[in-house]
């Protein structure tokens, strides 16, 4: 379970499930579900793109992720944050239906891209994971009082200098990063549940922004490694455990509301 290429998964497993951990705070305290659903969606297509034209998935997926988050900053000017949101996920989706035509994938191909293949990670892949990465991280945390001031009180941030406008790209070029990093390891359709599943349990037990992401990355951390020895072991779909454990730790996040009350905005320092 240690040894050969379970390594590249147990290491590229670990770098996603901190990542997700860490912005999938911000997905929750920020309430953009839906955006860390949609922009994986939305990127997908980039890999296929990038394998139509001969280059690494990795350049595609960022470029899509980019055209996601543009599309989602400049429509949501005009338009419901959400009604932006949704458009820019199904005209990304609608393109890369026409590159996965031409490319002639095989349906294998198309699952890896969906549902991710973290135990086929290969040593070339841990680098670009590990940077795009750590850039996510690097950038949350350079930004973390203004993401999280815009996110609990706009009109406060706005008295402190802090455009909101301006948070909310940066945010969305965050969250961009992360995708690009996610979905080659665990897909397209299960990084909602790695980043909104343990953040929402850890937003739901402390209101303090330090702990609560700690215990984000760290439920992260056990969906990854859990899932990959459960596949190990059953030889089911490393997929299937991180939805099914996703969801577990969503259900006791509302446990844990219903028994101590509304969850409150988390303390600014």
């Amino acid at each position: 379970m240690f040894s050969g290429f379970m390594l590249n998964a147990w290491l590229a497993g670990s770098i996603v499930a901190i990542v997700a951990g860490v912005v999938g705070f911000f997905v929750v305290v920020r309430g953009t579900a839906f955006s860390a659903h949609a922009l994986p969606l939305g990127a997908f297509p980039g890999a296929a793109a990038a394998r139509l034209l001969g280059v690494d998935e990795f350049f595609g997926l960022i470029a899509f992720a980019g055209l996601g988050v543009l599309g989602i900053a400049a429509l949501g000017r005009r338009n419901r944050h959400d009604v932006a949101t949704a458009l820019s996920l199904v005209t990304l989706l609608g393109l890369g239906a026409l590159f996965l035509s031409l490319t002639q994938q095989y349906s294998q191909e198309v699952y890896a891209l969906l549902f991710g293949e973290v135990l086929g990670v290969s040593n070339a892949e841990l680098l670009p994971v590990a940077v795009l990465g750590g850039m996510a991280i690097v950038l949350t945390l350079a930004f973390f009082r203004p993401l999280l001031l815009s996110a609990v009180s706009a009109e406060l941030a706005e008295a402190e200098g802090i455009s909101a406008a301006a948070m909310e790209l940066l945010f969305l070029g965050i969250l961009g990063f992360a995708t690009a990093v996610t979905v080659p390891v665990v897909g397209a359709l299960l990084v909602f549940s790695l980043m909104v599943g343990p953040a929402s349990a850890a937003r739901s037990l402390t209101t303090r922004p330090g702990p609560a992401i700690a215990l984000s990355v760290a439920l992260a951390l056990v969906t990854a490694w859990a899932s990959i020895a459960l596949s190990y072991v059953t030889d089911w779909p490393v997929g299937f455990f991180v939805g099914a454990l996703g969801a577990a730790w969503y259900a006791l996040g509302r446990i844990v509301v219903r028994r101590v009350g509304e969850v409150r905005a988390p303390v600014v320092q």
